[in-house]
C-alpha cells in the first residue's frame, strides 16, 4: 500500500481478505447461520420498511433502514470483483436478486391487500424515492465509500448502521412493491432505478476502496486480467444507471423552471382579478395544471394566458387551468 493508504488503513487494523470474505460472503465459514440471519432480517426490514411506506412514518422507514442486511452482499460483489472471485460475484449477485424479490413480492402483497391508491398520491415516503437523479447517486457513492472503508478497518465497525441508514437500500425495495401491487408501474420503475443506482454504487465504491487497499495484489487474487473484464463490465452497467438518473435530472430542472414560468404568468393573467388567486402549479408528464381558486368562477378570457404563455414555455408542454370555486361561508356564533 502508498503512504496514504497506510494512513487512511493503518497495517495494525486492515482486515484481512479471509477475514473480509468471512463478514461479506454468506457462503463461506458458518453457512447456515448466515443465510438464516440474513434471510431473517431481511423479511423483517421488509416488513418494517413496508409498514413505514403504507403509514408515511420516516421513522419507521429509518429502522428497516438500520436492520437491513442487503449491503453485505451488495460488498460481496465489489471484494469479488477486486480479487477476481467470479465465485463470490455470482454468489452474492443471487443472495441480492432474492432479497430483492422477497421485498417486493411483500410490497405487493400487502399493497393489494391493505393499500388505498388514492392515499398513496400524497405519501411522502413514495414521493421522496420515485424520482431519482445524479445527487442520489453521488450521495450513494459517498455512503459505499464510507462502507467500504469501514468494512476494511476493524476499528470502525461502529459508522457501518449508519452507513445502512445513508444507503436505503431495503425502502426502495418496499416502494416498488407497493406501487406495482396497486399498479403504479411508472412510480414502482422510479423506485427500482433508484434502488439499482445504490447497488451500483456500492459496488464501484467498494471495489475502489479494496483496490486501494491493496486487497487486489493478495497472492490469492486471480491474474490482473480477468479484474480488468470485471471492472469494464460494472463500469458498463454504472453508465447504464447514470445516463437515466442524469436525464431525469434535468427533465426535474426544466419541469422546475416551466412551473415557475407557468405560475408567473397565471398571476399576471389573474391580476385583474381581485377574487381570483393561483394556489398551485402541478405536473402530469409534460402536462402542468394550474389550481386556480375563485369566489365568483369568472376568469379573464384565457387567450391572454395562452399568448403571454408562448416563448415562456416550449409548444409540447400543455398547460390546464383546474377551477375551485372558494366561497366564504359564515360561521355564526
Amino acid at each position: 500500500m502508498g503512504r496514504i493508504t497506510q494512513t487512511l488503513i493503518p497495517r495494525s487494523q486492515r482486515q484481512s481478505v479471509a477475514e473480509l470474505t468471512d463478514a461479506v460472503d454468506l457462503d463461506h465459514g458458518e453457512v447456515v447461520s448466515k443465510r438464516t440471519g440474513f434471510l431473517i432480517m431481511l423479511v423483517l426490514a421488509g416488513l418494517v420498511a413496508i409498514a413505514g411506506v403504507l403509514t408515511d412514518s420516516t421513522a419507521t422507514v429509518i429502522g428497516a433502514m438500520i436492520i437491513a442486511p442487503l449491503a453485505t452482499p451488495i460488498q460481496g460483489i465489489g471484494l469479488g470483483l477486486v480479487i477476481g472471485s467470479r465465485s463470490l460475484v455470482g454468489r452474492s449477485i443471487l443472495w441480492v436478486l432474492l432479497g430483492t424479490v422477497i421485498v417486493v413480492l411483500l410490497g405487493m402483497g400487502f399493497a393489494a391487500a391493505i393499500a388505498d391508491p388514492g392515499r398513496l398520491s400524497g405519501n411522502s415516503q413514495i414521493a421522496g424515492r420515485t424520482s431519482p437523479n445524479l445527487m442520489d447517486l453521488v450521495a450513494a457513492l459517498a455512503t459505499g465509500l464510507a462502507g467500504a472503508f469501514a468494512m476494511c478497518r476493524r476499528d470502525l465497525s461502529a459508522v457501518l448502521p449508519g452507513v445502512a441508514i445513508a444507503i436505503s437500500l431495503v425502502p426502495p425495495l418496499a416502494v416498488v412493491g407497493v406501487c406495482a401491487g396497486v399498479g403504479e408501474w411508472d412510480q414502482a420503475f422510479g423506485a427500482l432505478m433508484l434502488f439499482l443506482s445504490n447497488v451500483f454504487a456500492l459496488v464501484i465504491a467498494g471495489a475502489f476502496v479494496y483496490t486501494a487497499a491493496g486487497y487486489a495484489r493478495e497472492p490469492s487474487s486471480s491474474p490482473t486480467a480477468k479484474r480488468r473484464r470485471s471492472y469494464a463490465i460494472v463500469a458498463v452497467l454504472a453508465v447504464l444507471v447514470a445516463v437515466p438518473l442524469a436525464a431525469n435530472t434535468l427533465v426535474a430542472f426544466a419541469l422546475a423552471r416551466w412551473g415557475l414560468a407557468v405560475e408567473a404568468e397565471a398571476q399576471d393573467w389573474l391580476a385583474d382579478t381581485p377574487d381570483a388567486y393561483v394556489d398551485d402549479v402541478t405536473w402530469s408528464g409534460l402536462t402542468a395544471t394550474v389550481a386556480v381558486v375563485s369566489r365568483s368562477g369568472d376568469l379573464p378570457p384565457s387567450s391572454a394566458f395562452v399568448d403571454d404563455l408562448a416563448g415562456r414555455i416550449p409548444d409540447f408542454v400543455d398547460v390546464v387551468v383546474d377551477l375551485t370555486l372558494g366561497a366564504e361561508i359564515p360561521v355564526q356564533r
